[in-house]
């Protein structure tokens, strides 16, 4: 009785506890290799993308986008593979400030900033180097899609926010930090999701761009011998071993036009091949957006159509038969 009148005396919780058990150590190099994620799909089959415009009311425009990964594995906590989820933001058109010099197109700003939970090695309040490279590309790719004549001595910003990025390899594979495949889906996505926000914000535009990734990788051999190489659209760098190189584009479907176009690795005599299996993917997220947007034009006209009917006196009940 005199201890739980004590209170300078912790309790001890009323419940029994036990001891932790692991089942393996993740530095078995087997039970390593087992948890490996491996590429099921085909090498010119897609992820899914799920888009969904209007998730900020404050803003202009704006736009959520999630390319899913694998699904986890039973026998472990890491996940195999990373997810992508981005969202972007419209500010404006708004008028420049006064003290600023006179523009007769728009004026526009990109800002990409990767939250700090966004990758493994968790990344720095302030933009670094990579986020202003991406930012550099992303204006890029979106400065010849806007007609800027239309807002003269005016700005807009579009403000991206990376809330999950596709990491650069497995994380079982020391050699695939920092090698940067997995920011050219980053940018792929990025120029996606941007476009998807400017059409919502209403910004006139020639086309709407998306962005697509095609990798070149090379195929593990069981007989010790180099594997032959494959072109793959829409890579995840941790389902691939070796990656040879890489390309990213912005691509306008309906002008067949590139506006954007990064590539890294060694690309040898294939490069008009990549450009083209990016172009291919690109196509097919331009055609996830063209059916969200549709969606979202159509929800809003419903919404105006029945605003502007209970305004004229809530006349929605139903047609009226008139009998003679």
């Amino acid at each position: 009785m005199a201890a739980n009148t004590d209170r300078r005396r912790i309790n001890a919780p009323s419940g029994g506890t036990s001891a932790p058990i692991f089942a393996k150590t993740v530095k078995d190099p087997q039970y390593q290799q087992s948890l490996r994620p491996t590429r099921t799909r085909g090498p010119d089959e897609l992820r899914k993308i799920f888009l969904q415009t209007g998730i900020i009311p404050s803003a202009s425009g704006s736009a959520y986008l999630e390319i899913p990964g694998q699904p986890r594995s039973s026998s472990t906590l890491i996940p195999s593979s990373s997810s992508l989820k981005i969202t972007a933001s419209i500010q404006g058109p708004k008028p420049l400030p006064r003290s600023a010099p006179f523009s007769p197109s728009l004026l526009l700003t990109t800002t990409v900033k990767f939250a700090p939970f966004a990758t493994r090695n968790r990344r720095g309040y302030i933009r670094d180097s990579v986020e202003r490279d991406l930012g550099v590309h992303l204006e890029s790719a979106l400065r010849g899609v806007i007609i800027g004549e239309r807002w003269p001595k005016s700005g807009v910003e579009i403000v991206i926010t990376i809330l999950e990025g596709d990491e650069d390899g497995w994380w079982g594979d020391s050699a695939g930090e920092g090698s940067g495949w997995g920011l050219l889906n980053v940018l792929s996505g990025c120029i996606t999701v941007s476009s998807a926000a400017i059409t919502d914000a209403g910004i006139d535009c020639v086309d709407m761009v998306s962005g697509g990734v095609a990798a070149l990788v090379r195929e593990p051999s069981q007989t010790g011998k180099e594997g032959a190489l494959v072109k793959v659209l829409d890579p995840c760098p941790s389902e691939h071993q070796d990656i040879i190189a890489a390309c990213a584009v912005g691509y306008l479907a309906g002008r067949d036009e590139i506006t954007e176009l990064w590539v890294r690795g060694n690309v040898q005599e294939d490069s008009d091949q990549l450009i083209e299996g990016a172009t291919h993917a690109a196509f097919g997220g331009l055609t996830v957006m063209k059916e969200v947007l549709l969606e979202s034009l159509e929800a809003k006209f419903k919404g105006f159509t029945e605003k502007s009917t209970d305004a004229k006196g809530g006349d929605s009940g139903g047609d009226i038969e008139m009998s003679g």
